[in-house]
C-alpha cells in the first residue's frame, strides 16, 4: 500500500506547477471562467448586456501587469452598467481587481481602491436591493469589498515576507562565500609565502655552500618545493570537496612542528622546539591553527633577519587551552611604533579569534620579537 502525501506537500507541488504558467495565461484563463459562469445567471438587457459583461471581464488578463489601470477600467465599466441598470454577477470583477490592487500597488492606491469600491457596493445596493433590504445588501456588498482588500493584503505581506526570506539567506550565502574565500585565501598564503621564502633562503645558500653540501641543500629546496605542492592540493580540495584528496593530504598538526623547524634550520633559522603537553587530545582543527601561527611567525623571523638569528617555539597544551610562544633574538629595531601589521599577521590574528585568542605580537625588551598567543578550548578539548 502506497503512503498517503501530506496535504501540505501537494499543496506545494501544485504552487511550483501553477508557477511554470505564464501570469498572463492564468489571467486570460480567470477571466474566460469567470465570463462563462456569469453568462447564465447574468439578467443582460439588450446587446449592451453581453458587451458591458466582456468589458467588466476582459481587463483581468492584464491585472498583473497594470493593476491600478485594470481597476480604473473595471470601476468605470461597473459605473455605466449602473447608469443603465443592468445587473450581472460579472461585477465580481471588481473585487478581483481589488485585491490584486491591495495586493500589488502602493497602500495609498489600495485604500483609494477601497473607497472607490465601496461606494459603488452602497450604489448598487440603494439600486437593486429589495426594498426593506438596503441596509443588509449594502453590509453584505461592503464585507465582500473588504474581504477581497484583506485578502490581497495579506498576500502583500506574505509576499514581503518572503521576499525578505530569500534576501536574508542571500546575505548569509554572500557572507558565508565571503568566509570561505578569506580562510582559502589565508591558507594559500601562509603555506605559499612560508615555502617560497624557505626555498629562496635555500637556494641563496646554495650560492655560497661547499659541493659536498650543495646536494643537500638542493635536496632541502626540492622538498620544500613538494610540501608546498601538497599545501596547494589541500587548499584545492577545500574548494573542489574532494574527499580522498583530503584523506591523502591531512592537514598538518602538531606532530608536523618538528620537521617545519628541521627546514627553518636548513634554511639557515636556527630554530628550537618545546612542545608540552598531550597533542592527542588537542582537536585536528585547533592543532592547524597552532602550526599555521608558528609557520608564519617563524617565515617572517627567516625573513626580516640577519643570519645567525635564533628562534625558540613554545607550545603548551592542555585540556582547555593552547599557549603558543615565538620567539627570537633578532636585532632591536629602531624606537618608535612597531611596524604596520601586514596580509600575515591579520590571518594570524584572524586564526587567534576563532578560537577566543587574542595575538599579541611586538618587540621584546631585549631585542627581537615574540608572538604569543593563547587558543581557549572547552574541556573535552574541542573548540
Amino acid at each position: 500500500m502506497s503512503e498517503a502525501i501530506p496535504p501540505n506537500r501537494l499543496y506545494a507541488s501544485y504552487r511550483v506547477r501553477v508557477a511554470r504558467v505564464p501570469a498572463v495565461v492564468q489571467d486570460a484563463s480567470l477571466a474566460a471562467a469567470l465570463f462563462l459562469l456569469t453568462l447564465g445567471p447574468a439578467r443582460l438587457e439588450g446587446a449592451s448586456g453581453p458587451v458591458l459583461q466582456a468589458a467588466l471581464v476582459l481587463p483581468l488578463v492584464w491585472r498583473r501587469r497594470a493593476p491600478r489601470a485594470v481597476f480604473g477600467v473595471i470601476a468605470a465599466v461597473a459605473l455605466v452598467q449602473w447608469l443603465l441598470g443592468v445587473q450581472s454577477p460579472a461585477d465580481a470583477a471588481l473585487l478581483i481587481a481589488l485585491g490584486t490592487v491591495t495586493a500589488r500597488s502602493s497602500r495609498r492606491s489600495g485604500w483609494a481602491a477601497v473607497v472607490v469600491a465601496t461606494a459603488g457596493a452602497v450604489l448598487a445596493a440603494a439600486r437593486w436591493a429589495p426594498e426593506g433590504r438596503f441596509l443588509a445588501s449594502a453590509a453584505a456588498m461592503t464585507a465582500a469589498v473588504a474581504a477581497s482588500a484583506l485578502l490581497g493584503a495579506n498576500t502583500r505581506m506574505r509576499r514581503a515576507a518572503e521576499e525578505e526570506r530569500v534576501a536574508a539567506l542571500e546575505r548569509r550565502a554572500r557572507l558565508a562565500v565571503a568566509e570561505e574565500r578569506t580562510r582559502i585565501a589565508r591558507e594559500f598564503h601562509d603555506s605559499v609565502t612560508h615555502s617560497l621564502s624557505v626555498m629562496v633562503a635555500l637556494a641563496d645558500a646554495v650560492v655560497h655552500a661547499r659541493p659536498d653540501d650543495a646536494l643537500t641543500v638542493t635536496t632541502r629546496i626540492a622538498e620544500t618545493g613538494r610540501q608546498a605542492l601538497t599545501d596547494m592540493r589541500r587548499s584545492l580540495g577545500l574548494l573542489q570537496e574532494d574527499e580522498a584528496d583530503a584523506e591523502r593530504h591531512p592537514p598538518p598538526g602538531l606532530a608536523e612542528l618538528g620537521p617545519l623547524c628541521e627546514r627553518m634550520e636548513a634554511a639557515g633559522l636556527r630554530t628550537r622546539l618545546r612542545l608540552n603537553g598531550d597533542i592527542d587530545r588537542v582537536p585536528t582543527a585547533a592543532q592547524l591553527t597552532v602550526h599555521r601561527l608558528v609557520q608564519e611567525s617563524l617565515t617572517n623571523a627567516l625573513r626580516h633577519t640577519p643570519e645567525g638569528t635564533r628562534a625558540e617555539v613554545r607550545v603548551s597544551c592542555t585540556p582547555q587551552t593552547v599557549m603558543v610562544e615565538v620567539s627570537d633574538n633578532g636585532p632591536a629595531g629602531p624606537p618608535g611604533p612597531a611596524p604596520a601589521p601586514g596580509r600575515g599577521l591579520a590571518g594570524m590574528r584572524q586564526r587567534a579569534a576563532a578560537y577566543g585568542g587574542v595575538l599579541d605580537a611586538g618587540p621584546l625588551p631585549d631585542g627581537g620579537w615574540q608572538v604569543s598567543v593563547r587558543l581557549v578550548l572547552d574541556p573535552d578539548g574541542a573548540p
